[in-house]
């Protein structure tokens, strides 16, 4: 089986030594993925009468389209995710997340499994999302 690591230009640059994405075989994996944009910047972080607003809405819209970009650097679309797992910050941020995902999915769309997590690596991030792609090596 042959394994390929895939760091994507024009996207947020790891804060670790990872990839992007790992394809293993048929399979592509790929890492947790935040709202970040390449300039260290966030989607989904908004400055309203001089307060912060957090919008999960945006983030999780974001964090798909990332895994998106990501997936089609290695071949692949969202179309091919086989499975995804969710991280939330507050599951009272549930039910807007999961309709921003309804957006992107059905009941035909990847596994999914949600988890609630005490703090993501910057307090801005709301949602960070991992996936798997099933793309068949050419």
């Amino acid at each position: 089986m042959s394994t390929q690591s895939h760091l994507v230009a024009g996207k947020a640059t790891p804060r670790g030594r990872f990839p992007h994405a790992k394809r293993a075989g048929d399979f592509i994996y790929v890492s947790g993925t935040s709202s970040r944009r390449p300039d260290n910047s966030f989607v989904g972080v908004d400055i309203v009468d001089g307060e912060k607003v957090l919008d999960v809405r945006k983030q999780t819209a974001a964090v798909i389209e990332n895994i998106r970009d990501i997936l089609v650097a290695a071949g692949a679309d969202l179309s091919d995710l086989v499975q995804i797992t969710a991280f939330l910050v507050d599951m009272a941020d549930f039910a807007a997340y999961n309709e921003t995902y309804a957006e992107f999915f059905t009941e035909d769309g990847p596994t999914r499994t949600t988890v609630a997590v005490r703090e993501l690596p910057h307090p801005d991030l709301l949602i960070e999302m991992q996936a798997v792609a099933y793309k068949p090596e050419a």
